[in-house]
């Protein structure tokens, strides 16, 4: 495995902080989901990273540690705006991006609208058409979002508690043997008044756009570099049928299922999402 470089860079909604392995194998960008950060990918990474340069941003989706400008567009689609400025101000080219949870939904809006510097995508059970906010988690965490930030921190401060922290509303349904990271997770938006403020702004602006993944779904088709589903068997928060149903809509898409795993497979089965990512990206255009 490669030794990680820990960085940070200036964008126009504020200071992103990302992990860069660098070498010359291919590039992947790899996206994490609500309340989560770059440590979501540390399995498959470790892995991936002898013959990847693996790019993994902390997005500003509530466990991020340095706030966002005041001003700055945290809506979904915003956020995505800011993943393809990362691109370009790192120059990343040809890029493969991979997102898990929300951070899919991320790579659904760049397929749409990234440009040209994304060369192919990997979906892994994630947000997709009508299921965003997705499943009982995702639902209850957009009314949380709800509260002032001073109170949804408040609500957050029971996430302490494992077994609060395992129930399905919360992260319980989304990994089987992840819990030690969903307990770091929340430690910016129980420490951070600003983080609070982002996060709020962050589930507002979901919950107030519920139709956007099925407005972005009838654009996949016109996606015409190669991609791979991915999808846990046992996922309880994204439904098996729509990884199905995204494999179908994209013209090089391919499906894979992950046994023994929930929607959160970096944490549950990062060695065969890593060994499924390394296949696609060798032979990525196999119909």
């Amino acid at each position: 495995m490669k030794a990680k470089v820990q960085a940070a860079i200036e964008l126009s909604a504020g200071t992103i902080e990302y992990e860069d392995t660098g070498g010359d194998g291919p590039v992947l960008v790899l996206l994490h989901g609500l309340m989560m950060d770059a440590s979501l990918w540390d399995g498959p990474v470790a892995d991936l990273s002898a013959d990847h340069r693996c790019v993994v941003p902390t997005l500003p989706l509530g466990a991020h540690r340095l706030a966002m400008h005041a001003d700055a567009d945290l809506s979904l689609p915003g956020v995505a705006r800011l993943v393809a400025e990362f691109l370009d101000r790192l120059d990343l080219r040809d890029v493969v991006l991979v997102g898990n949870d929300t951070g899919g939904a991320l790579v659904q809006l760049l397929m749409c609208d990234g440009g040209d510097r994304v060369g192919g995508a990997v979906l892994v059970s994630c947000d997709a058409f009508d299921n965003f906010p997705p499943g009982l988690t995702g639902r209850a965490l957009v009314v949380s979002g709800k509260l002032p930030p001073r109170l949804f921190g408040l609500f957050m401060q029971q996430m302490r508690l494992r077994m609060l922290r395992r129930l399905p509303i919360a992260f319980g349904w989304l990994t089987r043997r992840g819990d030690a990271a969903t307990a770091r997770w929340i430690v910016p938006v129980l420490r951070q008044p600003e983080i609070r403020r982002d996060a709020v702004r962050v589930l507002r602006a979901v919950g107030s756009d519920p139709g956007l993944l099925l407005v972005t779904a009838e654009r996949l088709p016109g996606f015409e570099r190669p991609a791979l589903v991915v999808w846990a068997g046992e996922d309880r928060v994204m439904p098996p049928e729509h990884g199905r149903r995204l494999a179908a809509l994209l013209p090089h898409g391919r499906l894979a299922e992950v046994a023994d795993s929930y929607t959160l497979i970096p944490l549950d089965q990062p060695n065969e999402l890593a060994r499924l990512i390394r296949e696609f990206t060798r032979a990525p255009l196999r119909d």
